[in-house]
């Protein structure tokens, strides 16, 4: 690829990005002009092939995301499962809780990898799917946790769930991700083990994740 090529593909792809930062309002090309740093012409040049592949869609002057993302994102997650499931497992084991990756929609986490410890007497049947507000419960709460919040965990306690008690840490350092790791017990978790061993989890994972190919 061409040094022009190469810089288009990089224009386009922040274009992309600027769109989907707009949330769920659509952003005007003056917006995205201003968000990358180009020309309202460069905009409308950006947009052309990104439209003609269902990956934005305009309404005159407004930009939303287009529903090709849809086909893309069902590409991810099975990969992302893949990923995370011999981390989520070791994981499990040491804590002795169910293991859980979730990610952002929206203002929702949704679980999209679950491990359950085999060791165990009883364990949390956690549910691949399952979403509940990023203000509530610890994977959530983790998800928007800032960089230096606290000791690196958030900790939740019959927010979800009467009786259940979770530990969650966020993956840092993977573009386009917003995600956490973390264990779910029906027994009070030990923050000091758990803490620690979620935070150290959802490092690999990043750095899994991060790996070239």
């Amino acid at each position: 690829m061409t040094r022009e090529g190469s810089l288009t593909l990089d224009r386009g792809l922040a274009l992309l990005q600027a769109v989907a930062d707009a949330g769920g309002e659509a952003a005007t090309i003056s917006e995205l002009a201003a968000a990358i740093g180009a020309s309202r012409a460069a905009v409308y040049r950006l947009l052309v092939p990104l439209s003609e592949r269902g990956l934005v869609w305009r309404d005159g002057n407004k930009v939303r995301l287009g529903v090709g993302l849809l086909r893309l994102a069902g590409q991810v997650l099975p990969q992302l499962r893949e990923a995370a499931r011999p981390v989520l497992r070791e994981l499990a084991e040491k804590v002795g809780a169910t293991a859980h990756l979730s990610v952002a929609q929206g203002d929702q986490a949704q679980a999209v990898a679950v491990v359950e410890p085999t060791w165990t007497s009883f364990h949390v049947a956690y549910r691949v799917g399952t979403r509940h507000p990023l203000s509530a419960g610890a994977a959530g709460k983790a998800i928007t946790l800032r960089p230096g919040g606290g000791e690196g965990w958030v900790t939740s306690s019959g927010e979800l769930e009467a009786g259940a008690s979770g530990v969650a840490a966020p993956v840092r350092g993977v573009p386009g991700l917003k995600a956490s790791l973390g264990v779910v017990s029906l027994e009070p978790l030990e923050a000091s083990v758990a803490g620690p061993a979620v935070v150290a989890a959802a490092v690999r994972l990043a750095e899994v994740l991060k790996q070239p190919e």
